[in-house]
This record gives structure tokens, sequence and C-alpha cells, in this order.
């Protein structure tokens, strides 16, 4: 309840919002709301705690001030639940594509099932008719080969330790112009690591510790004992493991010793000291904390302090988190009340370092390559983020900004200043979510990284939101889109490929779906409209069979094609690029053509030799799958020769074709089956000749567009890869 006092100890969850009444060595973790990796002190009464966060040192009685729903932790939920997911470009542009499809094909249902019922009075005649007409003209395999992209995509993905959410992120992961990363556990390891000591007994700076030093193991000898025998602190247990790894006894720095007082930290700047009895009653006083705090306690020369303020201004221009470790000779018997009256001796520091992961250097190069610029988003400060950026080879790391200056800036000032910013430290929920929304304003697909209670809502307003798996907050799955269960950001590099990999092919289908459903719908039309011999090519079951065969083709088959060689060395494609332009809509129904006009002849040719309707049928059925099979293989790829189709590694383009094989076997093998179709069987001349029509006008049309693309000196089919 609100009022009520509630004692934290290290290592718990702070259960609700509340202020310090009392504190001994008391820091807290407070990463997951400010993304700030190094725990922060809470030592006056009057410091603010917030729900969520955790005790990493110490020991304090705090007030509660909010619970629930009034907390920090409930505010930030709110702003998520206030933000509204959008749908993506390319769902849009289908959802469109479809709807005009379908406007077309029911205004020709209307005018087809009235132009035969006027001319023939036959009303189920003209409404079997014009049903099937829209059946050729409905493409119900757009949906059904978006939807199946999309979940194989995430399938895909889920065997890469990716987990989808929310299946339209699959694709826009391929458009993605922008990624903004969390640092810490992200770009770093997140651990503190040591990685320097300055001794100020012959001011030896030492970061290699592959020889250890006598006077450096000193220096970490006094570190730990001035650390907790058990700590939950991460600097603190890094001192204990440095020690006892380099010191010659591989023991504990207190072993064969008893502490007789710890003085707990405090003090502005804080410090704490330990005082230790050994087995021969001999006293040890060892001390750590701030710099500036121990320097002030300890007499020191001026050409001493000169050297360390030089050690520290060249561990912090890195962005290493530096402590002062001294000693104290005091053998008086009494112990004094504050430890700041001990006559302390500075030994040297110690700095603590959080490295970024390994091979991070290359997936950044990786983004870079695609095109694709990359961000850092971070509550840590500007100085150990810049320099992180500069050993990760981020480029611009010299261009920062704080949360605070963010927030002072009005929209139009933050949208010129958004995108020559690399660097975004300090910063909090409100102006990482003004960050995201800016670089979408400026017509970005932004990606955004993150893990904490803080980066929910920005994670909510990003195109896409990445959390991370193992050591992201619950809030921060919630609000994400796609989940990295390993935190390894060189998974964004694999998902960015399939998305660019599943956008190609889904072009490929649709230029397929476009393409054979053109000669269905000339081949259903013209014969009605022209009142030819035979005026009912196909019937409705044909149309079925032919969606049988479509419907796996331009779904599975073609979603199962890898990515084009050269794909992540292409820029992003364009926000404003359509799925199928003028150019690709052109190619598609001029092929489709092509194919409509081998059928025609196969048609006339029929009726010219007097074949009887369910032959000339056949004879067409025959050529549209021929032409289908042709169609498959070709429309995958514009680049290389027809032999390199067949190089690709898609087994699944084979079993297609083995399996529509067999299914047209069968239809004409069974009687029944045939009858079914009204099918009669054509002799082998006329069957040969239809099924060499069919294939002949794909190769024909391939060929002649392979010809005019050498001209121009282009690639792809109808710009499928130029559109990156």
């Amino acid at each position: 309840m609100v009022g009520d006092l509630v004692e934290l100890l290290e290592g718990s969850l702070i259960p609700a919002d509340g202020t310090v009444v009392s504190a001994d060595d008391f820091s807290v973790n407070e990463s997951i709301l400010t993304g700030e990796s190094m725990p922060v002190y809470k030592l006056d009464p009057g410091d603010e705690l917030s729900s969520g966060t955790q005790v990493t040192s110490g020991q304090a009685i705090c007030r509660i001030s909010a619970v629930g729903n009034a907390t920090r932790l409930a505010e930030i939920g709110r702003s998520i639940s206030s933000i509204d997911t959008e749908k993506s470009a390319l769902q849009i542009q289908i959802g469109r594509l479809v709807r005009d499809m379908a406007v077309i094909g029911a205004v020709i249902f209307v005018a087809i099932w009235a132009i035969r019922f006027i001319r023939s009075g036959d009303l189920p005649g003209s409404l079997l008719g014009a049903l099937t007409l829209a059946m050729s003209i409905l493409p119900e395999e757009i949906p059904v080969a978006f939807t199946t992209f999309m979940a194989l995509g995430a399938y895909r993905l889920m065997k890469q330790g990716i987990v989808v959410k929310r299946m339209q992120t699959v694709e826009a992961l391929g458009s993605a112009t922008v990624i903004c990363t969390d640092k810490t556990g992200t770009l770093t390891e997140n651990t503190m690591s040591l990685s320097g000591i300055f001794v100020l007994e012959g001011r030896k700076l030492i970061t290699d510790f592959s020889v250890p030093d006598p006077t450096a193991i000193q220096v970490l000898y006094h570190a730990a004992l001035a650390s907790e025998i058990n700590p939950f602190d991460p600097m603190e247990a890094e001192l204990h493991r440095a020690y006892q790894a380099y010191a010659p006894t591989r023991r504990p720095a207190y072993d064969g010793l008893s502490m007789l007082l710890g003085y707990p930290l405090e003090g502005k700047p804080p410090m704490m000291t330990h005082v230790w009895k050994g087995d021969e009653n001999q006293r040890i006083i060892a001390v750590k904390g701030a710099p500036e705090a121990l320097i002030k306690a300890s007499a020191l020369a001026s050409e001493d302090r000169a050297a360390l303020l030089d050690a520290i201004d060249t561990f912090t221009t890195k962005g290493f988190r530096v402590l002062a470790v001294g000693r104290s000779g005091f053998q008086g018997d009494e112990l004094p009340e504050q430890q700041q009256s001990l006559p302390f001796q500075t030994l040297g520091l110690v700095a603590f370092y959080d490295p970024p992961k390994s091979g991070m250097s290359q997936v950044i190069d990786a983004f870079y390559q695609a095109g694709v610029k990359v961000k850092i988003l971070t509550g840590d400060s500007p100085v150990t983020t810049a320099y992180i950026a500069r050993q990760i080879g981020l480029r611009g790391s010299e261009h920062t900004a704080t949360g605070e200056q963010i927030m002072a800036l009005d929209d139009n000032a933050l949208l010129e200043q958004v995108g020559n910013i690399t660097v975004f430290a300090r910063m909090f929920p409100q102006a990482k979510l003004r960050v995201i929304r800016a670089l979408k304003t400026k017509g970005e697909i932004v990606a955004m990284t993150g893990d904490g209670v803080n980066d929910g809502p920005a994670l909510k307003a990003a195109d896409i939101g990445i959390a991370m798996g193992r050591k992201g907050t619950e809030i921060a799955r919630q609000a994400s889109s796609l989940i990295l269960l390993n935190d390894d950001l060189s998974g964004m590099v694999t998902a960015i490929e399939s998305g660019r990999r599943i956008y190609i092919n889904l072009r490929s289908a649709i230029r397929y779906i476009v393409t054979i459903h053109t000669p269905l719908i000339l081949l259903v039309f013209l014969p009605l409209a022209l009142s030819w011999v035979y005026p009912v090519i196909f019937d409705p079951v044909h149309i079925i069979f032919f969606e049988l065969i479509m419907g796996p083709t331009c779904s599975v088959v073609y979603e199962n094609d890898p990515a084009p060689t050269g794909l992540m060395q292409e820029k992003p494609r364009p926000v404003a690029a359509r799925l199928f332009g003028i150019r690709e809509l052109a190619v598609s129904l001029g092929k489709g053509m092509t194919i409509a006009a081998g059928l025609v002849v196969v048609y006339f040719a029929a009726v010219k030799a007097g074949q009887t309707e369910e032959t000339t049928r056949a004879m067409i059925f025959t050529g549209m799958i021929a032409a289908n099979m042709a169609l498959t293989v070709t429309n995958r790829s514009g680049k290389g020769s027809m032999t390199d189709l067949f190089k690709k590694g898609n087994q699944l383009v084979l079993y297609a074709l083995a399996i529509t094989t067999l299914l047209t076997a069968c239809i004409f093998l069974f009687p029944p089956i045939a009858g079914l179709f009204r099918l009669s069987t054509p002799d082998t001349g006329h069957f040969i000749f239809s099924i060499a029509s069919g294939v002949g006008s794909v190769l024909i049309f391939e060929a002649c567009l392979r010809l005019v693309r050498r001209l121009r000196g282009q690639s792809g089919p109808d710009g499928a890869h130029i559109t990156h």
C-alpha cells in the first residue's frame, strides 16, 4: 500500500515505486527503464525508486509512493497500447490489386451473362459461362500466395532463432532502411570486464594481463578486499575473479582474513572501506570508490595527483567505468566513525569495460553493404556509446545527441537533424519514440531493437520492432513484431536477406498469376463474344483444375526459390516502389497474350482439321498445361541462361512439373475422368502439336524479351532486381 515501508535487500526486485528512507551501500540496476548499464547509487533520503528495477548492492528502507497502474512501469505500458499498428505498404498494394481485379471480374460477369442470355435465352447456360469467366479472372491465388510466403518465411526465420509475431513483418524486413539498436547486451557483451589497471607506483597503465605485474596484483588485492565477499554487483564480482586469476596463490583475497568492520558506500562522490584482521592480528584496511572521493581523502603529491587525473581521463574517454583503490596504515585502537577520517594512500585505478560482441564489426558492415543505416539509441552516456560505436565501425559516431536535446527540438528541427545523428545517448522512452516517428516521417522504414521497458513505445511505433529473447522484458516482447531468441544482432542480417528474397519471389509469383490468368480469360471470353464454332472452351471444372495446379506453384514452389547472388549488396527498395507496376503488368500481359495466341492457333487448326468439340477442347487444355509448365520454369528469374534456371537449388519445381504431368495423364487415361472434363484424347500428332504450341509460345516470348534486355543492357525480366 502507498505509505508502507519496505526493506530492500541485494538481488531483490523493487515491487513498487517509492523513495529512499535510509540506505547502506545501496545501488539499483535501472537498465529496463533507462537503458543505463551501470548501477545507480541511491544513498540519500528521497531518492526515487521504480517498480521492476533490481537491487545490485546493499540494502535500504523505502517508502511506497505508487503501486499497480500508478507506477512508471504501468505508464509506459499504457503508452504502448495507445500506439496503433500500421499495415505494410505491400499489404495495401496487394489489397488494392485483388479488389480491383475482383471489381473487374464482377462487371464482366454481369456483362457476359446479359449478352449470352439476350442471344440464347438460356439462363442456366448464360450463368455458367459468365461464372466460368469470373473464375478465370479472380486472382484468388494472390492472397493465398502472400499468406503462404509470410508463413513459410516465418518458419524459416524460426529455424534461425527468430520468432515472428506479426506475419507482415517478414516482408517488411527486406525494405528496412534504418536499424536503431540498443547498445548494452545487443552490441556489447553486457559483462563488466576488467580492462585496465593504473598503478600509481611507477605510474604504469596496464591493459595486457598476460604477464601479471606484482604491483598491479596489489591494486587488485585491495580492490577485492574493499568489495563484498559474495557480491551481486558485477564489478565487485569481476574484481574477485580477476584477483584469483592473476594472483600466484589463485585463492580469494580474503582467504585467512576476518572482517572487523565494513564502512558502507557513502558520501558524494561515494566510497567504501573494509577493515580486515589477519592470522597474526595484522590489520588491513582497503578502500575503493569514486576517484574524486579517494583523491580528496588521500595525501598526494601534485605530480601523483596529475598522473591520476591523466589516467582517469584516458580511461573515461574510452567509455570505461573507473574506480580508485587505496589502503590505510591506520593502527589506532579506535577506528573513526567516518571512513573519510582515515589516512588513505591511493594505490591506483581499476577500469571496467563492456566490450563489443565478437564479430559485431562484420555485422555492422553487412548492414552498410545492404544499404541499411545503423543508429544507436541507448540510455548510456554519450562518451561510452561513441567509443563503442567507433570500436564496431559505426559511421558518423561523432554525431551524437542526448534525450534532453531531442526533446528540446521542435518537429521541423528534429526532422532536419535526425538523419545526420548516429549516436543517441541518455535516451528515455519519449525521446526514443520521437526519434522513431521522425525517421518514419522522413520516409525511412525503421527497424528497432530493444530489451527494456523503456524501449516498449519505440518498438511498437517502429515498422519492425525487434525484442531480445534472453534478456528482453515481457513488455518489450509484447510490443515487438520479432524476437531474437539468442539476442544476436547478426540474425537481423539473415532476416533482411530473407525479407528481400521473399519480396522478389512474391513478385515472380504475381507475375506468374497475371500471366497465366490472361490466356484463361481470353480463351473463355473470345469464343463467347465472337460466337466461335465451339463457344465454350473451358468449363468451371477446367478452371478448378488449373487453380489446383497454379495455387501450389505460385505459393510453395516460388517461395522456395533461393535468393539471387548479390542480393545483400543492393540498396533497399524505395518506399514508394510498386509491387506490380506498369512495366511488370505490360510484360505479364504480353506473355499471357502470346500464350493465348499460340492456343488460338491450336483451336483453329483443330477446327480446320474437323476435330470434335471434345478433341478441340482437349488440345487447348493440353497446350495450356504445357504452357503453364514452361512458364513455371522461365518465370522464376531473368538472369542467366535457361539451363541456369534448373540449377537454382529448388527441387520443388521438378516435383511440381512431375505432379502436373501425372495428373494430366490421369485425366486422359481414365475415361470417367475424361468424361467429367468433356475431353476426348487427340491423336499423337495433334497432341504433340498442342504441347509444342504451348511451350513454344512461352519460349518465343522469353527469347524476344531476353534479346530486348540484352540490347538495353538491363537485367531482370521485368525489373524484379532493379527495385533494390
